[in-house]
């Protein structure tokens, strides 16, 4: 059976938050007919088989889904890649070459906006009523909801609901921190879900690097649903 690495990505301080990723490393092992199944079971907001860890070559699936570029699972398979003696320079994407750095404990990825899936954005006059919110705002599949925390101090609370990708709420969302970075064109620290932090700095050239902290929960054997 393949084995599953279990992750943590876009930790807050004191370890808060943090969204679960699950990592195939020998995902070449999954037959590509049975990924998007394996994901479903899973039930993460993304699983990754990395199917050329020298290279950093990988798919990413949703439970529903298969994406052509997203955020936490890039950060947190770039940090499993470095941990295992592959320091590779760029993470090779369905959407393109995403490059790769590594500072200070944390662990960053650079990506375009076009490459994200179209959030509809909705912003709230206050963090508060961010944090009130029961879910997504009616009629909304795929949303993030933000607010100025600190503008002066470019923190930024959000709220991402994707129930299009079968996922009701994401704790962290990396590539709507790609487009919202863009958007407002400057850096950003999120504070998403129950405490995840996730730094977004616009680039020159249009794209934008988003990093954070990232931890091993678990390695196991995957026996199946």
């Amino acid at each position: 059976m393949p084995q599953l690495h279990v992750l943590k990505v876009f930790l807050g301080e004191g370890g808060a938050g943090g969204n679960p990723l699950g990592v195939f490393l020998q995902g070449s092992e999954v037959p590509e007919e049975d990924r998007q199944g394996v994901a479903a079971d899973l039930g993460f907001s993304e699983t990754v088989f990395v199917e050329d860890a020298s290279q950093g070559r990988l798919r990413i699936f949703t439970p529903t889904d298969e994406l052509p570029f997203a955020g936490h699972p890039l950060v947190g398979t770039a940090w499993l890649l470095a941990r295992e003696g592959f320091e590779v320079p760029a993470l090779r994407s369905p959407a393109g070459e995403v490059p790769v750095r590594a500072e200070d404990g944390m662990t960053y990825i650079t990506g375009r906006p076009e490459w994200a899936p179209h959030f509809e954005e909705i912003e709230l006059g206050s963090a508060a009523e961010v944090e009130a919110l029961a879910g997504p705002p009616e009629g909304h599949d795929l949303v993030g909801v933000w607010a100025w925390e600190d503008k002066e101090s470019d923190r930024v609370r959000v709220r991402v609901f994707a129930p299009r990708f079968g996922i009701q709420e994401d704790e962290a969302t990396g590539a709507h921190a790609v487009t919202l970075a863009y958007q407002l064109g400057r850096p950003i620290t999120i504070r998403q879900g129950e405490g995840s932090l996730i730094l977004a700095k616009p680039q020159t050239d249009g794209s934008v690097e988003i990093g954070g902290r990232t931890e091993l929960v678990e390695v196991r054997e995957y026996k199946g649903g």
